[in-house]
């Protein structure tokens, strides 16, 4: 709990920062306050079963993990003397309301470290060590423990729900963390609290005897504005030892002047109900009994800075799939390939986090390193943990890169922020973009053979067309005499079209020309002169000759075009054809060139 009120008190003096705050930061936690806080998210039966504090408790530790946060987790050991009377009375005031079975049930439970709450506490703690997170196990108060480490700088902050952790020495406490909208935790700086407020460690600690909290009931009547004022006016440098000399009796005699003040600016008799300060006179004037309060915020039972147990707790601990696994599938009934499994290396869910922590410290470990000296990336003692870049990703909005990992307990690949591999390993980038870079330049020359490829099967089609055309047209023309020796210049010869191609038609459009013209100019000369058009060749050459009678009479075939009959063989329909075959030679024509 702490001390009353003091967080409405502090209130003020709260930030709210980023998650990302933690980054590259070793916190200790004090484990008793986030279970506390997992555990009333959900109070019914089923999230004791499905172990849902438990499963919260493994997000938070997944999400810091990947920030290269570094936890230590901290219990708390036996109850202070101090306590006890404390500790009796909440637990007679929460069995009040039950019979009496479950009132010995409560007794019971703070004596027994078997109790549903030391539980939670031992299965915390083993998802921690199998997530490589230390354990410090405290003398006393875990809260305490952890302001030690934080006071003694061997630690960047504490999270703690209980308010007397700044009682205890604290500088940086973390109270609540929250893991949706992107991340953020609440923070309250000593610094902030003694610049603001004007309060440093004396006076929070007399306004834990004044106000009350898990060592003292407090003084009757007095509310915290009241108290406020009465440290504000003593000081912090001389409080402490107005309370072990004098008791409460300097704060009754600060609240009379202070009363005096308010009846002689009011006019009033009646005076607010929180200034009066109620005690027996006793209790006001001596100060003995709250001298065991100061010594127990100022010296608590904790495990010293050098001793072997904390020595222990900030050891770097290995992460043990295995381990994990078990409990996990023991109490989440998880598969192994959620957890990360050599079965299946692309369904992990907590061994990317794994590999962005080493990433991470890789980072750490090379800008520190640059401030002494300069090291290349394959120069450096710890081998970096990329491989190499697979290709560029987006991941909400923010510039990622797909990555390979090398010995990452068999992770294959994962995807992390594009800045973490700038900061890690800068070198990988340019590797990435220079093989990018030729794959380019490999594929260029393929486009423009790929570009012909497309325009020769549409070359093919539109022949294809053509030769449709062309045979329709050839079927509408008039038989020919068999005792002429020569096919109109009009009518269209009877060919292998399997053996024309386009390119031959478009070469021989200029010389084999429809033109009526043409047919009229060779029926005024009278001559009988014909074009003959050699398919096989690319360029049709005109040539004409004559032909004897014998010749005609033989009967052979002639392959020539006479260009001497008239146009009044020509049907209507042919016309149209033969139209629609000229536009879509020049059609053909045109887009060629």
């Amino acid at each position: 709990m702490g001390v009353k009120n003091l967080w409405d008190i502090l209130e003020s003096c709260k930030k709210k920062l980023p998650l990302h705050h933690l980054q590259n930061k070793r916190v200790c936690v004090d484990l008793s306050c986030w279970m506390v806080q997992l555990q009333n998210v959900n109070k019914s039966h089923t999230s004791l079963k499905d172990k849902l504090y438990l499963k919260g408790l493994f997000h938070r530790i997944r999400a810091l993990i990947a920030l290269n946060c570094s936890l230590i987790f901290v219990t708390d050991g036996s109850i202070p003397a101090i306590k006890l009377d404390t500790y009796r009375r909440r637990l007679n005031l929460g069995c009040e309301v039950q019979d009496e079975t479950n009132s010995q049930k409560v007794c019971a439970l703070r004596r027994n470290m078997g109790s549903e709450f030391s539980c939670m506490i031992k299965e915390a703690k083993a998802l921690g060590m199998a997530l490589g997170i230390p354990c410090l196990d405290g003398v006393e108060e875990g809260e305490a423990q952890c302001a030690l480490l934080d006071m003694e700088m061997l630690c960047d902050g504490c999270f703690s729900s209980d308010s007397d952790v700044f009682l205890f020495g604290a500088r940086t406490v973390y109270r609540d963390i929250c893991l949706g909208d992107g991340g953020y935790i609440t923070c309250y700086e000593m610094d902030d609290i003694e610049k603001k407020l004007g309060y440093a460690r004396n006076s929070l600690i007399a306004l834990a005897v004044l106000l009350g909290g898990d060592y003292s009931q407090g003084v009757y009547g007095l509310g915290p504005e009241s108290a406020c004022q009465i440290v504000k006016t003593v000081g912090d440098s001389f409080v402490l030892q107005k309370i072990a000399s004098e008791g409460l009796s300097f704060a009754k005699k600060a609240k009379s002047k202070k009363q005096g003040l308010l009846q002689k600016c009011n006019n009033k008799e009646d005076v607010d109900p929180q200034m009066n300060i109620k005690g027996s006179e006793h209790e006001l004037q001596s100060g003995k009994q709250f001298v065991q309060i100061i010594n127990a915020y100022l010296k608590p039972k904790c495990h010293p800075a050098e001793s072997d147990a904390v020595y222990r707790a900030l050891a770097q601990y290995p992460f043990s799939r295995a381990k994990l696994q078990q409990i996990c599938f023991k109490f989440f009934e998880w598969p192994p390939e959620k957890t990360g499994s050599c079965l299946f290396p692309n369904n992990e869910y907590i061994l990317p986090k794994i590999a962005e922590r080493d990433l991470r410290r890789f980072a750490h470990l090379r800008a520190t390193s640059s401030d002494i000296v300069h090291l290349p990336l394959e120069k450096m003692p710890v081998k970096c943990p990329v491989s190499e870049i697979i290709k560029p990703r987006k991941v909400q909005g923010i510039k990622c890169y797909e990555v390979a990992w090398d010995d990452v307990d068999g992770l294959r690949t994962s995807i992390v922020p594009a800045d973490l591999i700038e900061g890690a390993c800068h070198e990988k980038i340019i590797e990435f973009e220079e093989r990018r870079a030729q794959g380019k330049k490999k594929q260029d020359p393929q486009k423009p053979r790929t570009h012909k490829l497309k325009n020769k099967a549409s070359a093919t089609e539109l022949e294809k067309k053509l030769q449709d055309l062309l045979l329709g047209i050839e079927e509408d023309i008039p038989k020919c005499n068999p005792l002429s020796t020569t096919v109109p210049h009009n009518k269209v010869p009877e060919m292998d079209m399997n053996l024309v191609t386009l390119d031959q038609l478009l070469d021989s459009e200029s010389q084999y020309s429809f033109d009526q013209n043409a047919a009229t100019c060779s029926h005024q000369t009278g001559q009988n002169k014909s074009e003959v058009i050699d398919l096989l060749s690319p360029s049709p050459q005109v040539r004409t000759r004559n032909f004897t009678k014998c010749e005609q009479a033989s009967g052979k075939c002639i392959d020539v075009i006479d260009l001497s009959d008239s146009e009044t063989d020509r049907s209507a329909e042919h016309e149209r054809k033969a139209r629609k075959l000229r536009y879509l030679l020049a059609t053909l024509k045109s887009g060629n060139s």
